[in-house]
């Protein structure tokens, strides 16, 4: 791809008024450089009366500054995150005074707090606190004008971040106020800088609302704008210098924050991208290929297998009952682990965030071991969860993200960096324990958010597809990871997942959901002979049709008849299970044993290991699933579009009645 960009020559129509509207900003500020008298420019600056309201603007400005902080993050923060009734009406009143005269917002805080206002005599009588023609006045006045900025830029930037990092700490331990502080403001921190800066600059610029409720008092509200506002009328000169410090202050700060208005979070990816360059390649996981080699030990292998984080040594059993969109009651024994699948949409993630405590769509009465956690924040259930996207605080370095429930729940310092550090050794991340998220590949990303939960010492565990960002080859490492500590577990273990390999090998049960209610709930080894859903069967790559028994046969839902061995007395609605392996394909219709044949089109070829599946699709039949090896693939010059026949025994239909 060319480096360089077409270039689009604009119509004259939109760029004539364009170049006016450029030479209407900027002709006011040329004529203030071609007016100003740079040799006097050091006198102007320096004379007391300046440096005096300098000084105070220096002062009602950071007091300003420091009171939007105060007030106006946990307002932005409300707006952000907190649904209630009224909130545009609260959003309408931060924006009053963006929008509102200067002037008529002095009259309106005179009428608030002064004297005779709503609150004045009652702040005069209590406290002695007279605001009006007072420093503290220009203060208020400065704040009224300049913390919608601050607000405004800090709910855009929490607006831009996604709740799953807060969730995600909420569920290893740590409390709101904790997860404010230690999550929320720093990944919001350019926002926060942002408005900071805007608030800043706009309390130095205040005018109208400070002369019309503080005055313009010498040496106690007469700050630089309003020191123009007198020199402009006995010394010009002198007031076009000081105008020019203003200039130069207000463009310091908008050069300074690069156009960064909205105050979102920074894309830190270039950064990451570059950062992620000088590390050295053994740091990345190895990309599976047909003909590579054997992967080198990871270093982290050179590290004691068996110094494992300590355990609580409990035993708690789960129950659960799940209302709203999910309408289960769930049992489990300790050290249980449980595969939830099931198709998209089909509550998996809605069942943990149930258990969690974190969604109003369904709700989950919990109790783990003889503790009922129903009525408990999430921070306190002691269930901690991996989310999809793992969700690890891009701030902190890997070990950091790993002893962040710990340190949640008050593990000292040392104990929990110790503690970290085993868990991620033992997941083969222990030589990244000081990189940030940014520098870290997807599944090693993966493999930290999986330590980071493991560590957090849950009662129960809950993995929403753990292992889907990894390779093969690190897929069964940290499979066989993950199994050891689940055999060692004390408490139960949710695992959403996709992958049958998965479902079956770390799985004690196999929990299938369909619209929120429970399809089916049984061992691997049942689920896999018996799947009570087609969708199940498919995952684990089986042809599954759906039929009614009807004179000795199975007359199928999407067209069609399939004869059967078993008897089945008519009406019974089945599933039939078809194995692909089962299926015969043929180039000529065969003759022989075969009860079920039918014509077909090789619609796809797609490579399974060593063998083949063919896709083939029949007007007589649904489509079905056919694995063969490569040289039958040959022989029989299969290809898209082929046509072929196809045929399965009776006694190779397995049927499960529904």
């Amino acid at each position: 791809m060319s480096r360089f960009r077409t270039r689009t020559r604009p119509p004259v129509a939109l760029a004539l008024p364009a170049l006016l509207a450029v030479a209407f900003l900027l002709l006011p500020l040329i004529g203030i450089l071609t007016r100003t008298q740079w040799s006097e420019l050091g006198e102007h600056l320096t004379s007391p009366g300046v440096v005096e309201a300098l000084r105070l603007s220096m002062v009602v400005s950071l007091w300003a500054l420091g009171l939007s902080l105060v007030l106006g993050v946990p307002l932005a923060w409300l707006l952000a995150r907190v649904p209630f009734k009224g909130k545009a009406l609260v959003r309408s009143l931060v924006l009053l005074p963006m929008v509102l005269p200067p002037t008529v917002g002095g009259v309106a805080l005179l009428l608030g707090f002064g004297r005779r206002g709503l609150l004045g005599p009652w702040l005069e009588g209590t406290f002695g606190i007279t605001l009006p023609f007072h420093t503290s006045g220009a203060v208020v006045a400065a704040t009224f004008v300049a913390m919608p900025f601050l607000v405004i830029s800090l709910e855009g930037a929490l607006g831009g971040l996604k709740q799953s990092y807060e969730e995600t700490a909420a569920s290893l331990g740590a409390s709101p106020v904790r997860v404010f502080f230690t999550v929320t403001l720093p990944m919001v921190a350019p926002g926060l800088i942002a408005g900071a800066a805007l608030t800043w600059a706009r309390a130095l610029g205040e005018f109208g609302a400070t002369i019309t409720f503080a005055g313009n008092l010498p040496g106690t509200t007469q700050t630089l704008p309003l020191q123009v506002y007198l020199l402009l009328q006995d010394q010009p000169e002198a007031a076009t210098s000081v105008s020019l410090l203003l200039l130069a202050i207000a463009m310091g700060v908008l050069i300074a924050l690069r156009g960064r208005w909205t105050g979102t979070p920074a894309d830190r990816k270039p950064a990451a991208a570059a950062a992620a360059a000088e590390v050295p390649a053994v740091a990345e996981d190895p990309a599976p290929t047909a003909a590579a080699e054997p992967a080198a030990p990871d270093r982290s292998d050179r590290s004691d297998p068996s110094a494992a984080p300590p355990r609580d040594g409990g035993r708690w059993p789960l129950h659960a009952a799940v209302t709203g969109f999910n309408r289960l009651t769930l049992d489990a024994e300790p050290g249980t682990t449980i595969a939830v699948v099931g198709e998209n949409g089909a509550g998996k993630t809605t069942l943990l965030r149930a258990l969690l405590g974190l969604t109003p769509r369904a709700h989950a009465e919990l109790r783990l071991g003889d503790t009922d956690v129903t009525a408990l924040p999430p921070h306190k259930r002691q269930v901690a969860w991996v989310p999809q996207d793992g969700a690890l605080f891009p701030h902190l370095s890997a070990l950091a993200n790993t002893a962040y429930g710990l340190r949640a729940r008050g593990v000292p310092r040392a104990e929990a960096r110790a503690d970290a550090r085993a868990w991620l050794d033992r997941l083969g991340v222990g030589h990244l324990a000081h990189r940030k998220p940014a520098q870290l590949s997807g599944g090693q990303a993966q493999r930290v958010a999986l330590a980071r939960a493991l560590a957090a010492r849950p009662r129960l565990l809950l993995l929403d597809e753990p292992l889907a960002a990894l390779d093969q080859t690190t897929r069964a490492r940290v499979r066989h990871t993950l199994r050891t500590h689940l055999a060692e577990f004390g408490g139960v273990c949710l695992i959403v997942t996709h992958d049958p390999v998965e479902a079956v090998s770390l799985a004690d049960r196999v929990l299938v959901l369909a619209d929120g209610q429970t399809l089916q709930d049984a061992p691997p080894v049942e689920v896999t002979r018996h799947p009570r859903s087609p969708w199940v069967a498919r995952m684990l790559g089986r042809n599954a049709w759906q039929g009614t028994a009807s004179g000795g046969g199975l007359a199928l839902a999407a067209g069609g008849r399939l004869v059967i061995a078993e008897e089945l007395p008519d009406g019974v609605a089945a599933l039939a299970i078809i194995a692909p392996e089962a299926v015969s394909v043929h180039r000529e219709r065969p003759a022989g044993s075969p009860r079920n044949v039918w014509p077909g089109t090789v619609r796809e070829i797609t490579a399974l290991g060593s063998r083949l599946r063919v896709l083939i699709g029949s007007a007589e039949a649904p489509d079905l699933v056919a694995e063969i090896t490569p040289d039958a693939a040959a022989e029989l010059s299969l290809a898209d579009g082929v046509r072929v026949w196809t045929s399965v025994k009776a006694t190779e239909v397995t049927l499960v009645r529904l």
